[in-house]
């Protein structure tokens, strides 16, 4: 596969260095390095597929234009729109030309987010009554530093766009609106601190934040024949999973526990995913006008003040 990389920004260099001997050229307007300026430069029969690490205001605009050219896409996290009319146009136009649209949420690929999913669909915990989660990091200033990312959303666009994801693979898309408990901006214009969740079967409890300053992912799945609680991301290691087992009518559970230490695994995961998208071209784009819909949703209520 010949993969063209535009936007040499962190992810951008990220992708670059796990596409390795599979990239032929790199696009960015003003990075240093870079062997094109635009993606319309890059001769069309050299390449069969772009991973785009551009800012989201771009996005649309290279999407159809790769697309229409029959292009797979892998495009990095989140793809929004103003509406949900811009992405069903990109996902006809993916499935007119057999060309994948896949959105990269690598978080899938953690191999206790696997774990976790292995159990939930094995039926080991029975009915799951309540999943909290806690993704928190330490990059406010970061942010607000760049004039591209503190706006809108914050953090919630960012770092909620992957719990949203989860919610997908984990549990599947739920019924009810989203419901926002807190929406702060305690050191930048955008959201730096987030707090919602979903009602219903399960119940799903969100916290996110660009204000811990050591990195922490938590998550914590209570269910009719025990729990599950993932402690960290392989990336800021270790990162541990415990699976314990309900003793009735009551008592100390039975628990396993596995601790990994291990450099990121899911970029490198997840570009083989995509590579077997390509063999058998489908799109994602179904997962992201719902999470699309969600996020102008709650930016309409976060605007009205009727959160």
């Amino acid at each position: 596969m010949r993969v063209v990389v535009a936007g040499l920004g962190v992810q951008g260099r990220k992708r670059l260095a796990i596409a390795g001997g599979d990239a032929v050229a790199t696009v960015d307007p003003v990075a240093p390095g870079a062997g094109f300026r635009r993606i319309e430069d890059v001769p069309e029969a050299s390449y069969d597929a772009v991973l785009v690490c551009t800012p989201d205001q771009a996005k649309i605009a290279l999407l159809t234009y790769l697309l229409t050219r029959g292009k797979h896409v892998l495009v990095e996290k989140p793809l929004l729109a103003g509406s949900g009319g811009d992405l069903r146009q990109l996902q006809k136009l993916a499935e007119r030309h057999r060309a994948v649209c896949y959105t990269a949420y690598n978080h899938r690929f953690e191999p206790h987010i696997l774990r976790l999913k292995r159990a939930l669909d094995s039926g080991e915990l029975g009915k799951v009554y309540l999943a909290k989660f806690f993704y928190g990091n330490g990059t406010a200033r970061d942010v607000r530093n760049s004039a591209w990312r503190d706006q809108d959303l914050g953090v919630f666009s960012d770092l909620g766009s992957h719990l949203l994801d989860w919610t997908l693979f984990l549990f599947g898309q739920p019924s009810g609106p989203l419901r926002v408990a807190a929406a702060h901006r305690f050191e930048n214009r955008a959201y730096d601190h987030f707090r919602a969740g979903f009602e219903g079967s399960p119940s799903l409890d969100f916290e996110m934040t660009l204000l811990s300053w050591r990195n922490t992912f938590r998550c914590d799945v209570f269910a009719e024949k025990g729990s599950a609680h993932i402690d960290c991301l392989c990336k800021w290691g270790p990162s541990t999973f415990t699976l314990r087992h309900r003793v009735l009518p009551s008592g100390r559970p039975a628990e396993e526990t596995e601790t990994l230490e291990c450099p990121d695994p899911t970029w490198q995961a997840e570009y083989v995913h995509f590579l077997g998208l390509c063999r058998a071209p489908t799109t994602t784009i179904e997962n992201d006008i719902w999470i699309n819909s969600i996020f102008n949703d709650v930016r309409t209520r976060l605007n009205s003040g009727s959160f």
